[in-house]
């Protein structure tokens, strides 16, 4: 759950959809939950342990553990958005199509997912086959 937290969370703070919310597995069963207080969002399991939080900054956001130790980055390019460890090693890119539709792809720069927006605000994942990963609303 960890891939799928960063990754609708990452959705969630680069669209500004909302500043709370609960994230779900592909079944619909709730795996925890967001919320925003000013340039950080702090993701919560599902009984309210606190598991991570993003920071936005100048050039794009960086994320840390729930012991606030620095586990990576996110930078903004001309096409949409780079990822790093703590390293600084790129570890994957994320794409925004016209249609709204976010691709995923490793460090390889396979497509490893897909994330799409419906007109009720959720956001599902999906990941290189089509199969639903998980969804945040």
């Amino acid at each position: 759950m960890k891939k799928l937290f960063s990754l609708l969370i990452l959705f969630f703070l680069l669209t500004s959809i909302a500043f709370a919310g609960n994230t779900y597995d592909k079944y619909g069963s709730k795996t925890g939950s967001y919320k925003t207080n000013g340039s950080t969002t702090t993701h919560y399991d599902a009984y309210g342990r606190k598991t991570g939080t993003i920071k936005s900054t100048s050039s794009g956001y960086n994320t840390y553990n729930e012991y606030g130790s620095k586990t990576g980055s996110v930078k903004q390019t001309s096409s949409g958005y780079n990822s790093y460890d703590q390293y600084g090693r790129k570890t994957g890119s994320y794409k925004t199509g016209s249609n709204g539709t976010t691709t995923i792809y490793d460090s390889y720069g396979r497509k490893t997912g897909t994330l799409k927006t419906d007109s009720s605000g959720r956001t599902t994942q999906y990941d290189a086959y089509g199969r639903k990963v998980g969804s945040y609303k």
